[in-house]
């Protein structure tokens, strides 16, 4: 006989146990009775000597064949321990390696309560169970035990789709909440890097004085405050009002210049002499004009500047008797709707005041309709320095001065603007902006700063409305001596004009009368 030495020890222990009705014999006496050898290749061999009956020779033949079926059954669970015992060495490996990474790359951040040892090995368990329980019912279940087979194999079904459902969420989770952290800390590192940067040269202070300069530039813009509807109507949706722009102004009183309905003629104006006068309309002065161009009115000194209708004349009249007291040609300024800004036209010639003075905004076919910026002498109205910018004129919407910077605009949408252009006429360097404006209707018309309280001041479709300006505050050092507040600093242009010298042949003693138009010049509305 032949056998493993495993097989035959398990055999001889197992035999007693089998031999129903025979003597019961010591394992030892039996093994001592037992002659065995060992050949060349290492088979171990051996004698049994049993008691000569049939009955015997069947049982010991079932016992062998139990015994084989015993051993392949354990041979076949070692086995699947043993790739369980590789799987979960895999997943702790790779566990292991994930949590180094992370805490590499965040420190303090600990894995899902899910990702660990026992959790897999929790898993592998139900992944047994499932089988078990799917091969029991195949082969026909266990007899009586049908219903509770079934009941078993769903709460196993249950409990691994739970499972599964735990560890899907709570690794979507994780890293959705690792992405989030990571975005959020992104964001947090820019604006600490930015409120260093801007707390190294400037700090909060208190508001800036009216007319001042002491600043660091446009930083953001308020909601728009609707001050009313035009005296005229909502059929009059073009036109300009606001304030006088001189940074210390002789007077506070408020102008609004309606154009007629098609969008183009300026014939009559309004003057309130206070706010509450302008809501109220009560108390106002109103008067006819009957030759003006386009909403690029502005108003500085008490005068009010415009564009002489149908021509690139630049006109002047004093508010307070409404006597043109001053015209001349802008050179080389294109007139006649040639290039306006995009959605409100007749505005080739635009008027601004600031703290540095009288600017007027215009293109020429030279600057190929490009935007072009000059200081004018607000008593002559003659070309001081001229500034030449990138921006297309036509692809704008508007444009302001405040402390000798340009500001342009252009619209992003029916409700929002956006102010994306400065031009520094102190430096001539141009910076591109992001500040976003909100509108009430679509169209901005007029748009004028005003130094003495920093708002805009925009005519809106018809409407009245302004804007509250805030800047940057430098951190100014201390000094002795301090510059008048709103007094202009040296210019540098990158390209000068060359202004005309000429001045208007007529002098001018006292109104002018009937010149390019037939209309009468001055005239008082009770």
């Amino acid at each position: 006989m032949r056998s493993d030495p495993a097989l035959m020890a398990s055999f001889l222990l197992l035999l007693p146990l089998v031999l129903p009705g025979q003597p019961q014999v010591q394992g030892e006496d039996l093994v001592r009775s037992v002659l065995s050898s060992m050949d060349e290749s290492g088979t171990f061999q051996c004698v049994v000597h049993l008691p000569n009956s049939s009955i015997f020779l069947q049982q010991l033949e079932q016992l062998q064949s139990t015994l084989q079926e015993l051993i392949g059954k354990y041979e076949q669970e070692l086995s699947r321990v043993k790739e369980y015992a590789h799987v979960i060495e895999d997943q702790d490996s790779q566990t292991l390696e994930l949590s180094h990474m992370l805490e590499a790359r965040n420190p303090g951040v600990t894995l899902s309560q899910y990702d660990n040892p026992a959790f897999n090995l929790l898993r592998l368990e139900l992944e047994g169970a499932q089988e078990l329980a799917a091969q029991l019912k195949a082969n026909g279940g266990v007899s009586g035990a049908s219903d509770l087979l079934y009941e078993l194999q769903n709460r196993v079904t249950n409990a691994s789709l739970t499972l599964k459902l735990l560890v899907d969420s709570d690794r979507q989770s994780f890293h959705a909440l690792q992405e989030e952290v990571d975005i959020l800390e992104g964001q947090l590192s820019e604006c600490e890097r930015e409120k260093e940067q801007e707390q190294s040269s400037r700090h909060p202070g208190p508001p800036l004085a009216p007319g001042s300069c002491a600043h660091g530039g446009l930083q953001k813009v308020s909601r728009p405050l609707v001050v009313k509807l035009n005296w005229r109507g909502l059929s009059y949706k073009a036109g300009a009002w606001g304030r006088d722009s001189a940074p210390n102004p002789v007077s506070s009183l408020y102008w609004v210049a309606p154009l007629r309905a098609d969008g183009r003629y300026f014939d009559y104006y309004r003057l309130h002499k206070s706010y509450d006068d302008l809501v109220l309309l009560k108390h106002y002065e109103q008067w006819k004009m009957g030759y003006g161009d386009g909403s690029g009115n502005t108003v500085y000194k008490n005068f009010m500047y415009f564009n002489y209708y149908g021509t690139r004349y630049m006109a002047k009249v004093d508010l307070s008797s409404n006597t043109l007291v001053l015209r001349r040609p802008l050179p080389g300024a294109t007139y006649n709707n040639r290039f306006s800004y995009a959605c409100v036209p007749w505005t080739d010639i635009d008027f601004a005041g600031d703290e540095k003075g009288l600017w007027v905004f215009y293109a020429t076919e030279e600057s190929k309709g490009n935007l072009v910026v000059s200081l004018l002498n607000d008593s002559t109205l003659e070309v001081e320095q001229t500034w030449y910018t990138s921006q297309y004129k036509p692809a704008l919407s508007g444009a302001f001065m405040a402390c000798g910077v340009l500001y342009a605009l252009r619209s992003l949408s029916t409700r929002q603007e956006e102010i994306f252009y400065a031009y520094d006429t102190t430096t001539g360097q141009e910076h591109h902006l992001s500040i976003l404006l909100d509108k009430m209707l679509e169209t901005l018309h007029g748009i004028n700063y005003c130094p003495w309280d920093h708002r805009l001041y925009v005519y809106n479709d018809g409407f009245l409305i302004n804007y509250d300006l805030t800047f940057l505050t430098l951190k100014l050092p201390s000094s002795p001596m301090k510059r008048p507040s709103g007094a202009p600093a040296p210019f540098k242009p990158i390209k000068s004009n060359q202004p005309s010298r000429i001045r208007d042949s007529m002098t001018h003693q006292g109104p002018i009368r009937n010149m390019f138009s037939p209309s009468p010049l001055e005239g008082r509305f009770p």
